[in-house]
């Protein structure tokens, strides 16, 4: 089966994402927006096109990987309870709220174990990332939300875990490099050399983890109500999200209000079902259109 690898950053990923899983294409897939915003309509064509979906995202890569043998993502795993996403915390998880309303783009960019663009940094700084992966995580391994966990783990060397209903933990290690998951992906089922230098765990010593702080990141919290909410909700998160991501890195927002203008969006426009694409894309349009009304042009200010 010839591999596709959706990478576009955004919701300018869907339709390429889709076109390739109806072409029967094995997608290798790094673009979360596609599942955030269409992931039921995106799994029922991965299934009516009997192709496979193979996750990028370090974190569901761990997963994957820490799946029974023969596992393929849209399946319900057997034996298992729970799966672990983990979480850097990014470049302001020991940053003062208070001061957090005055950090600058760069400073929001400037990650601390991964090298991303600017969006994914805003992203990882807010946590919305992790957050976008719960609702990933949820339509590509079978889970309820609540099955879905996060925590914060500032080394970066745990990628994810997976429990089974026999107490095991299993994890899945690794230098914070995406030359690893997508090594995984591309061999897939077999392995092959990525490049990666092997952890040394006696040079390591240590390994911390901690829950997130959900005064510090609130995105954190609405990625997962409307992952609860579900139909149109998670669209409409994303689209707010996209836009005021993009007013903070032009300095027309601060970085508090990123999460300010998500919030206001998903109070004022309901949820709807899915029932096809277009349901999708007229609640990302008009999430866009508030968001963008809802940030004043100059001064970051909120309407």
């Amino acid at each position: 089966m010839q591999a596709v690898m959706a990478a576009i950053v955004g919701a300018a990923g869907l339709p390429s994402t889709l076109a390739a899983v109806r072409a029967g294409k094995r997608v290798l897939l790094a673009n979360k927006e596609s599942l955030v915003m269409a992931g039921s309509l995106l799994m029922d064509e991965v299934r009516r096109a009997k192709t496979e979906l193979i996750p990028i995202d370090s974190e569901h890569n761990a997963i994957f990987q820490c799946m029974p043998a023969g596992y393929l993502p849209g399946q319900a795993a057997r034996g298992v309870v729970r799966v672990i996403l983990t979480a850097s915390g990014g470049p302001f998880r020991t940053t003062e709220v208070a001061r957090l309303e005055h950090v600058t783009p760069d400073e929001a960019c400037n990650h601390p174990k991964w090298k991303m663009g600017r969006k994914i940094s805003v992203d990882s700084a807010t946590l919305m990332n992790k957050g976008l992966e719960v609702i990933e995580a949820t339509l590509l391994f079978g889970l309820p939300e609540s099955e879905v966990s996060v925590v914060v783990h500032p080394q970066s060397l745990v990628h994810s875990l997976v429990e089974y209903a026999d107490g095991s933990l299993l994890a899945q290690l690794g230098a914070p490099d995406m030359r690893t998951p997508i090594a995984q992906a591309l061999a897939w089922p077999e392995r092959v050399v990525s490049g990666v230098q092997s952890l040394d765990l006696g040079q390591i010593g240590r390994l911390d983890f901690e829950p997130p702080d959900h005064v510090r990141f609130p995105s954190l919290g609405l990625a997962r109500a409307t992952c609860r909410a579900g139909g149109t909700a998670p669209a409409l998160l994303n689209a707010a999200n996209e836009v005021a991501v993009q007013a903070f890195l032009d300095g027309r927002l601060n970085f508090t209000g990123i999460a300010t203008v998500i919030d206001k969006v998903l109070q004022r426009l309901a949820s709807c079902p899915v029932k096809v694409l277009g349901d999708v894309l007229d609640a990302d349009a008009a999430a866009r259109r508030l968001a963008s009304a809802l940030i004043e042009p100059v001064h970051g200010a909120l309407a």
